[in-house]
Parts: structure tokens; sequence; C-alpha cells
């Protein structure tokens, strides 16, 4: 069932409504002007590579395990710069750190900006500038995937530039406001977009309400013509930043709606996990077990190979499509919604106006649906008789940190810094539950990675979401977990997830906060303390002082010591 948090900032954000009066959406049936262009959002036939579409998920992609060997190399070059600056921490081995960012909106997107601003040499001096270049993966979930597909779509430059070139007048003017949308300025984009979803159904791909949703997010999000429409996933392996493995592995996340196309509205609390990244999309999930080639995504599969011999699309795979895959919580609806194109009716409204343009509104407009690739798939047993796959927002099962691709058995990541900007509390800060629902569901089926978590109770009562705290102390086989909650340090970070529009001075104090939020407040000795949570595993050479770094950070199950 969907957290009732995550209820009640969707409910306000399609309530999103403006009373400022603007003209009607343009007549669409004359498309000549738009066909101009090159239309590159539609998915095209091709022919089939000779690699498998499909492998079991026993281990990760080989591109990926290459890819991670060469980063590893330069990660441990600037975590060695980076631990000498702190103290002297012995650099003989290092860990493999990743970074997660949870859902929450465009407060999400900000708060982790300035975290990374903060840890980002390029961008600040800091005693913690420097923690980014060290990062190995690096995951986003919902509004962490909006962080992240705008960083990664954009060739990975500074939180100072994306600010400056693209998010500051993008959220002061957003298009996801359809009085914005549907007023003069906003009138060509609608154009476009409705253009794309036309073409794409023509072409025999289902369009739901993701593809103008993940269209207008990419025009806040990815430079470029017509939003960055061109920009994939699979094509961003292409990117400088990524062939000279300057930047960490990305992943982003979705949860599987199994039952959909028979009424099921929410993702259930074992609901599968699903991950996207530049190579393979799929799940280590029992009953999936399984990934399937990006590039190729949208391709007809039968058991693993193509259903017609030889015949295979591309460009399915638009980057827009997965941010907005998820982040896509239209699904609370629970029924088919009805297209409009006020400017004062709400944003769902429009979305599926935009819809309507392509094909008569269905059920499955709430979702978004993929073709199955593992469909009669023998190892996929939950979905090998599906056609297609429905997916939703990735924190609807509770667990709003995409923790889960990084404690999988197959990937090595010794040192995971978390940054929860979870709306858990009335006031839209974290208190624990999201990151101990997946310490949860990890024990349910058998993930030995993730460090024990305690409730809500005892989270807030020891002020856990107030603060930094390390997870993982005194255990052995778990992954290392710096846990860094929203806090308003600077300014009111608290903002809803429902927030779609920033002023420029909103979004410049939004990211000074999370700045805030990687120095701890400028606290005395927290580079160190963070220094000492990456080197953890050297228990027998940490310099002195750590020991005071655990006791002030770590968290220690009743009946443990530090």
């Amino acid at each position: 069932m969907l957290p009732q948090s995550l209820k009640t900032s969707f409910l306000a954000l399609c309530a999103l409504t403006t009373a400022a009066p603007a003209p009607s959406p343009p007549q669409l049936e004359a498309r000549s002007l738009l066909n101009l262009l090159a239309d590159p959002y539609a998915p095209v036939q091709t022919s089939c590579p000779s690699t498998p579409l499909v492998r079991p998920a026993t281990s990760i992609n080989s591109d990926e395990a290459s890819y991670v060997a060469s980063r590893k190399t330069n990660a441990d070059k600037a975590l060695i710069s980076w631990l000498q600056r702190q103290g002297n921490f012995s650099t003989s081995s290092l860990p493999v750190v990743g970074f997660t960012s949870s859902g929450g909106g465009l407060r999400t997107l900000l708060e982790t900006a300035g975290v990374v601003q903060g840890f980002d040499i390029r961008d600040s001096d800091l005693s913690t500038s420097g923690v980014y270049q060290s990062l190995v993966y690096e995951a986003g979930l919902s509004g962490g995937a909006w962080f992240l597909s705008s960083l990664a779509g954009n060739n990975w430059p500074t939180v100072s530039y994306l600010k400056k070139n693209l998010w500051e007048d993008a959220f002061q003017n957003t298009l996801l406001v359809p009085a914005n949308l549907l007023s003069v300025s906003g009138l060509t984009e609608y154009g476009f977009i409705a253009d794309q979803l036309i073409d794409k159904q023509a072409a025999g791909y289902d369009v739901t309400i993701v593809d103008p949703y993940g269209r207008l997010l990419s025009y806040q999000l990815l430079e470029g013509a017509s939003g960055g429409v061109s920009k994939r996933l699979s094509n961003l392996t292409s990117l400088s930043n990524f062939t000279s493995h300057n930047v960490p592995y990305p992943i982003i996340t979705a949860l599987g709606v199994d039952n959909a196309y028979s009424g099921q509205c929410y993702p259930d609390l074992a609901a599968t996990q699903y991950e996207f990244h530049l190579y393979e999309y799929g799940s280590w999930d029992s009953g999936v077990s399984a990934f399937a080639q990006s590039k190729y995504m949208g391709t007809n599969l039968t058991a693993g190979a193509p259903t017609k011999t030889n015949q295979c699309t591309v460009h399915y795979d638009n980057l827009g499509y997965i941010l907005g895959t998820s982040s896509d919580v239209f699904n609370e609806y629970c029924e088919i919604i009805t297209p409009s194109s006020e400017t004062n009716g709400s944003l769902a409204n429009v979305l599926e106006g935009l819809v309507d343009e392509a094909h008569e509104p269905l059920f499955q407009d709430l979702f978004a649906i993929y073709r199955n690739p593992f469909y009669q798939y023998k190892r996929s047993t939950k979905v090998q008789n599906a056609s297609e796959l429905a997916m939703a927002d990735g924190g609807e099962s509770g667990q709003n940190n995409p923790i889960w691709p990084l404690i999988q058995a197959n990937r090595t990541i010794d040192v995971l810094i978390v940054n929860d900007n979870s709306a858990d509390t009335t006031d839209n800060f974290p208190n624990g539950t999201e990151i101990q629902q997946t310490y949860i569901r990890a024990q349910a089926v058998g993930l030995t990675k993730m460090p024990y978590i305690p409730d809500v109770s005892i989270f807030v009562s020891k002020g856990l979401n107030k603060r930094a705290t390390f997870f993982g102390c005194n255990e052995t086989g778990t992954t290392f977990i710096v846990y860094l909650p929203n806090v308003a340090y600077s300014y009111n970070s608290g903002q809803a997830t429902s927030k779609l529009e920033y002023t420029k001075a909103e979004t410049d104090a939004m990211i000074a906060n999370g700045v805030q939020i990687a120095t701890q407040n400028g606290t005395a000795g927290w580079p160190f303390c963070l220094g000492c949570a990456v080197k953890n595993g050297d228990v027998s050479s940490l310099p002195a002082g750590c020991n005071a770094c655990f006791e002030k950070y770590c968290y220690y199950r009743s009946g443990t010591t530090g």
C-alpha cells in the first residue's frame, strides 16, 4: 500500500493550479511545422545484436564490471588524496564507496545537489570536498533519480553549472504547473510533446501518462533540443566523463506492479525491485532474476530471444521516460483519469489530455509500461506470462532510499552514503521509516549485507534523524552505512514533495542547506570521522581518534558495544 506521506504529497501535487488565464492548447491537426523537426522520441525497429539480449541474474554485467574496475582505479586515487588531507589514514587497501539519493521530488533533488556540491572538489573547497570523486556507484530513486539523471544526462557537470544554466529558470517557471504549460510560452512544448506521443503510439508502442510526465520533467533537467529528447539511458555510455571513468556508475530504481492489468493499483511491500542502468535493466529479485540490454528496450522477446527473427527495437530507453518511471505516483488515482486542457485543472488531468491525443484514456495509463523482456523466460516465473511490465515510483513499497541494488550479493559496495530526504513526518523530514523497511525486507529475503536498523521510535528518541549516523558498526559481512538525513541547518528544507515551483532564491537556499548536510553544519571533526567511517574495515590500523568518532556517530544494536 502507498505510504500515507506519499499519498498526501501526490494528491497535493495533482491539485496544483493557478488562476492565471491562458489560451487553450494548440490545435494538433496541422503537424507540418512539427514534422519539419526530426522526432527522435518514438522507438524504431532495427536489426538485433549477436550478443544475448537477456541473461540470468547470476553476476553483474560484464560491461558494468569492466567500468567499475576502471572507475575504482580513479576513485582510489581521489580517495587517497582526500584521506591524506583528513589524518594519518592507511591507504594500502581502499573500500568501494557508493552513494544513494532518496525520493522526494524537487526537495530531494535540491538537497542532494547540495550534498554532492559539498562532496565535489570541482565545486567546493571544504574538508569534505573530494568525497564525490571517490565514489564508485551512485543510485537514485524518484526525486533522487531526477538529480542523478540531470547530472548524468548532461555529462556530469558541477551542481553550480546545473543551477545557473538550467535549474534556476526551469524550476521558477516549471511546465509541470498546468497554467504554465498551457500559457502562450508553453504551447510550443505542449505541441511538441503531443506530436511525439502520437508518433510513439503510431509506431506500435503504448503511450501512458509517464510519457508526457517524463517529457515535461526533461525540459527542466536535461539540456538539448526539445528538452533533451534525444538523450537515452544507453547512449550515456558515450559521454566523455563516463568513457574516462571519471564518475560513479549510475543506477535508477522503480517498482513492479504485477497485476496492473487486473486492476491492482499499488506495488505491495514485496514488490519486485527493478533497476535501470546504462547497459541493462531488470531485477535480482526471485521471480524475475534476469536482466535485458537497455539499448534494445522495447523489443518483443520470447524466452530471451527476439520474437521475430532479427527484429529489435531501439530508442525506447528515453532518459526522461526512465526518470519518469522512477517517480510515477499517478497510480494513486486508481481509476481512469479524465483528460483536460484547462489551465486550472490538475497536473494529472492535463497529462492525460496529452495522452488523449494518442489514444483514449485507459487504466494502464497510470503506469510506466515496458514490453516484457522476460516473457516465457524460464527463470522469471513471476512475470513470464505477462506481455508487458507495469512499473511505478520506486519508493512506494516503503523503501524510499535506493539501497536495494547496492546490497546484492553480486555487487561489492563496502561503504554506502545514504542521503535520506524522505517526507516521513508532517513537516516533511525523514524519521527512519524508509531505511528500516529496507532492513526488514532484506532480512525477509536473505540479503545479509544490510546492517541492522532500529525501529522508528528508537530512531527518533536517539535523534538519529537529526544528524549523521553510522550503521553496521561492530557487524561483520554487512555494508557500512553513513546515514545523512535531511536537516534544516540554514533553510527550511522540509518543503513539500508537491512543491514543483521554486524561485531562484529558494533553489539557491535549498542547495546551500544541502552543503551543510555534507559538512554536518560545520561540526568540528566531522570530515575526520567521515574518513574513519570510510576506512572502518581497517580496524587495526585506524588513526587515533577514530574510536571517539565511532562512539559519537555509531548506532550499536542492543547487546553490542563500541
